[in-house]
């Protein structure tokens, strides 16, 4: 399940990058804003991801 959101995340970055983009190009601050918005959202949810990746393999690292 983890690849899944991760994948997801990296999607959600993706979209608020290009809207950021066309807000830019379109000169409308709103836009701009929300895209920053979905991006900062999708890159904190994959740190999560990472952060609960690394919480697994110190798991693993002690039942040996």
């Amino acid at each position: 399940m983890s690849l899944i959101d991760k994948v997801k995340n990296k999607l959600q970055m993706a979209k608020g990058h290009s809207k950021e983009q066309a807000g830019r190009v379109a000169d409308d601050p709103d836009l701009e804003a929300r895209g920053r918005g979905d991006r900062m959202s999708g890159g904190a949810k994959q740190a999560g991801e990472h952060l609960k990746d690394m919480g697994k393999d110190i798991k693993k690292s002690f039942k040996k």
